[in-house]
């Protein structure tokens, strides 16, 4: 529901066309959420048969101008309002994919992990190249667009810790199955004497041995 209440809280300030609010959306996200034209139209549309916007003349150029309804405004005041709440998680592509490499057979889950957390960092240097750039660049009045950066820069940060947090947790139940096995004393004795001589891919088999450990558990 974001474009939707976002489009009305940009008519709450005052009368519109598509390609206006378009444009201004999209400039108060910093363009990070582009919108199609056709969507703005299907969801003013969809306003305007709520009774939350209606259609005013066309202008000398022949654009439909839409306004607020008092409806509308109550609309805008009620999202302003209330929290976002978050009772449904939403859909996240890595998240899925993590969940189900762990329990599909030939998948390298350590290599997963790695190159993903080496796109994140990526990413994240990349924001904060631009948010080093907004400050130089950009004033006072662009606060908008720098909590949108920002929120993005967490949100990278945070992914960064959760897949430190994953390749962890596999390496523990690594750690827990190698103990259940003939031996594991052993085995833990030379591990612990070529630690310091592991590279990335004893990493990544690591990981994927625990990965299979857990897919066998959740059988």
């Amino acid at each position: 529901m974001g474009v939707r209440h976002g489009l009305l809280a940009l008519l709450d300030e005052g009368p519109a066309y598509g390609y206006q609010l378009k444009a201004s959306f999209e400039e108060r996200t910093g363009g990070t959420w582009p919108l199609n034209i056709g969507q703005v139209y299907t969801t003013l549309a969809r306003a305007e048969r709520d009774g939350l916007v209606t259609q005013e003349d066309a202008d000398d150029e022949g654009r439909v101008v839409y306004e607020l309804t008092a409806g509308g405004r109550a609309e805008v005041a009620r999202w302003f309002d209330e929290p976002v709440r978050r009772d449904v998680a939403p859909r996240d592509e890595l998240t899925i994919k993590l969940a189900l490499a762990v329990t599909a057979p030939g998948v390298d889950v350590g290599a997963l992990v790695q190159r993903q957390r080496s796109e994140t960092m990526r990413t994240l240097q990349s924001l904060t190249r631009l948010k080093v750039d907004a400050a130089d660049a950009r004033d006072e009045g662009d606060t908008a667009w720098l909590l949108v950066l920002e929120r993005l820069i967490f949100d990278a940060e945070a992914e960064a810790r959760w897949l430190d947090h994953v390749e962890a947790r596999l390496r523990r139940a690594a750690d827990t199955a190698r103990a259940g096995t003939p031996g594991a004393a052993q085995d833990s004795d030379s591990d612990s004497d070529s630690d310091s001589d592991s590279d990335s891919d004893s990493d990544s088999d690591a990981v994927t041995e625990a990965a299979r450990t857990e897919r066998g558990t959740a059988r």
